[in-house]
């Protein structure tokens, strides 16, 4: 089984989109046996909240429900739980590796790493959860790919 960790800065807006939007992704190939998906924050100013409203309605718009998730963040443990700790920007990856204590295995990577496009801007920010979710699901979807391919 493949364990797979997102991570934004809140665990309320990228970070869970992804989630759901791999967690769909899997579903609808029959995979959902072969892979274990959550997400977390780096930061701990939203734990427990849920998904950020903006961002539950652009998922609610393909169809994808986030219902009971709440922010979580990472810890030191999620490095040796998850199999791949993707990250949405380079300074997620730069506090991903930091609370991790490195990343010895080659275990932390960008979204968008197996598409054209750069880090996954923050929506909480542009106010554009349509783009983010496009980017978001391009990486899932690349991601998925090429997990599929190494088997």
């Amino acid at each position: 089984m493949r364990r797979i960790l997102f991570v934004c800065f809140g665990n309320i807006c990228r970070s869970p989109m992804a989630e759901f939007i791999m967690k769909d992704l899997v579903f609808k190939m029959g995979l959902q046996n072969e892979f274990h998906i959550e997400s977390r924050g780096t930061s701990a100013e939203e734990l427990g909240n849920p998904v950020y409203p903006p961002a539950r309605a652009e998922l609610q718009k393909h169809g994808i429900s986030c219902e009971g998730k709440t922010a979580q963040r990472l810890c030191a443990e999620d490095y040796e739980t998850f199999d791949l700790l993707i990250g949405m920007d380079s300074m997620n990856r730069h506090a991903m590796k930091r609370m991790t204590g490195g990343d010895p295995q080659g275990k932390v990577h960008r979204m968008t790493e197996h598409t054209p496009r750069g880090d996954v801007a923050d929506p909480w920010f542009t106010r554009r959860f349509d783009i983010a979710y496009r980017d978001i699901r391009e990486g899932c979807e690349a991601w998925l790919e090429a997990l599929t391919e190494e088997e």
